[in-house]
């Protein structure tokens, strides 16, 4: 039978997502907990592999087991034995062409960006920070410049072993809340380290370093050296996957506390 789960997780003090000789990643704290209540091993694929600090609010994964157990045993069991800052929000039975991630239509990212002159102890490991003031106006028209199918080499780790840099970026916007600016990028997938790249580069034009046009520039530029550093992993959530209606998949309750209307 094919399970499909629902995960959020707290990244702080995990090594990402895929699986890793330490055993200290959140599939692997997962699939452990699933096999004790399976009996049986349990393997994940999930929607999308996320880096060490980086947090989802609603991450989705499959996998297929022999036990029969009603969908609050995968849900209430697995969290019984998973740490504080993992749990499963929901489990249901799926078809069996379903696939956490070819199945998934896009995905979102969201950005915290804790706008401050003196950083949060409270937001440690939950939000980016950056000290000096920055123009929501002028990183919003910078991000319009995103939207589109284009080559995000200049936006592209080194590391990155996809073979295209070509994505389709449905939507970039930057809004403030307070001292609190989100970042949401939706696209049908993104390259490794895109959109940190992608912040710290906006964070530049909203500092005053760079003009707006600076962004469409890097594009076109398809140079990672041209754009701006990596930012800091602590303020990154995959916030969001969607995926046809016909699966059914249940929704998400646990979301993120830094916008009001819990937008996506």
């Amino acid at each position: 039978m094919k399970w499909a789960i629902g995960v959020s997780y707290c990244g702080a003090g995990l090594e990402g997502w895929q699986s890793q000789p330490s055993g200290n990643t959140v599939q692997d704290h997962v699939e452990r907990a699933l096999a004790a209540i399976g009996g049986e091993q349990i393997t994940l694929t999930a929607a999308g592999r996320t880096d060490a600090g980086v947090h989802a609010s609603a991450q989705v994964a499959h996998f297929e087991s022999h036990a029969d157990r009603p969908d609050s045993a995968w849900v209430r069991g697995a969290n019984s034995q998973l740490p504080a800052g993992i749990a499963v929000q929901w489990a249901t039975t799926v078809a069996e062409d379903f696939h956490a991630r070819y199945s998934a239509v896009s995905r979102t990212y969201r950005y915290v960006l804790y706008n401050h002159a003196v950083r949060s102890a409270l937001l440690a490991g939950r939000a980016g920070w950056f000290h000096l003031p920055l123009d929501l106006e002028k990183m919003q028209e910078a991000a319009n410049y995103l939207v589109g199918e284009q080559d995000f080499s200049s936006f592209r780790s080194a590391e990155c072993q996809a073979k295209s840099p070509v994505r389709t970026v449905e939507r970039a916007t930057v809004r403030a809340r307070g001292a609190y600016f989100l970042l949401d990028f939706t696209a049908n997938a993104f390259l490794h380290h895109m959109i940190r790249n992608l912040v710290g580069s906006l964070v530049y034009v909203g500092k005053g370093k760079h003009p707006p046009a600076w962004i469409a520039e890097l594009i076109l530029a398809r140079d990672r050296q041209r754009a701006a550093p990596t930012f800091s992993a602590e303020g990154l959530y995959l916030f969001k996957v969607r995926y046809d209606a016909r699966w059914n998949l249940p929704a998400f309750a646990d979301m993120l506390p830094f916008d009001p209307d819990l937008g996506g």
